[in-house]
């Protein structure tokens, strides 16, 4: 199959890449290393499958000339805590615009990464594909990443109920592992692993005491898979998460890393950063996934427990530390 990737050179991009190419599909992957890396595609850029264009999502003519059977969207603006909410807001809506411009033209597959962080401030658990998406206010601009993911969201559907649009919506939880960005962009686990691999303190925000489900990448691509081939994937919504009974509070999760680099958890250097900080914010307190759905239609099952995740994840992230 022909499958276009936008984002390829990021985190999950260059891991879903070097999947499908291992399988023998044709991948076309676009990038403009605003957040991607090259190194991420470095292994397989000279693969007879792999096609790479430096371009940029947010023009339309950056995919002219590929023809894809499926076009797999992940590249993103984040939370502007790490940007701004005029480039999320923008950046998303206009990629998105292309992406579905692009498919109905060549009646190709849509598949759209939006993410878990559209349950906002729900507090029923666990989120499922059907739970109310809670967005705090507006002058709070913690949520415009929220927003423009549910915002593409539901333009994609509309495309599809309007002129046929064929897409697969997926919701990531956290997800982990070799290629991560290893700054806050990465998440928090990145960030606590290059704390202690350069000697620092790591810097939990808020009370630690909130709680995430993390996905490690070979599960995240599976899910990935099962959404580009299924043919029962057409036309819905999944969460791709490991098992809600992996949910872990923030403290912990430093602490597991601190052990598992150290050998112990014996006087970890941590410490609390009040969110007042980052100036007007607000967290989600917990974030717990239902798979039932992407289980049962379309076989997905987690294979990575939460250590076993980060220990491979420490090991890829000491190598690269040794060689900056």
């Amino acid at each position: 199959m022909k499958i276009a990737i936008t984002g390829v050179a990021g985190f999950v991009g260059s891991n879903l890449a070097k999947k499908l190419l291992s399988e023998g599909h044709q991948v076309y992957g676009i990038d403009n290393f605003s957040f991607g890396n090259k190194g991420n595609i470095a292994p397989f850029i000279n693969n007879k499958n792999f096609s790479f264009y430096e371009r940029d999502a947010r023009l339309y003519d950056s995919f002219k000339d590929i023809k894809a059977d499926v076009w797999v969207h992940l590249a993103s603006q984040k939370i502007p805590r790490y940007s701004s909410s005029f480039y999320t807001l923008n950046d998303n809506n206009q990629m998105t615009d292309n992406l579905i411009k692009k498919c109905l033209e060549d009646k190709s597959k849509l598949v759209f990464a939006s993410t878990s962080d559209v349950y906002g401030k729900n507090t029923e658990l666990p989120f499922n594909e059907e739970s109310n998406l809670v967005m705090g206010p507006t002058n709070v601009k913690r949520w415009a990443y929220s927003v423009s993911k549910m915002f593409s969201e539901h333009k994609i559907i509309a495309n599809h109920d309007e002129l046929g649009l064929d897409y697969t919506i997926m919701r990531f939880f956290g997800s982990y592992g070799p290629n991560q960005n290893t700054t806050w962009w990465g998440g928090p686990q990145a960030v606590f692993i290059q704390n202690i691999l350069e000697g620092k303190t790591i810097e939990i925000h808020g009370n630690g005491l909130q709680t995430r489900t993390f996905t490690f990448i070979e599960d995240t691509v599976q899910g990935i898979e099962k959404c580009i081939f299924h043919p029962d994937s057409l036309n819905d919504v999944f969460n791709i998460a490991n098992e809600p009974n992996e949910e872990i509070t923030i403290k912990e999760l430093g602490l597991l890393i601190w052990e598992l680099m150290k050998g112990n958890r014996n006087n970890p250097d941590m410490k609390l950063i009040p969110y007042e900080t980052f100036g007007k914010y607000e967290d989600v307190m917990r974030r717990v996934p239902d798979i039932t759905k992407i289980k049962t239609k379309l076989g997905f099952e987690p294979k990575w427990k939460m250590a076993d995740g980060l220990r491979k994840t420490i090991e890829w992230q000491t190598e690269l530390y040794k060689k900056s």
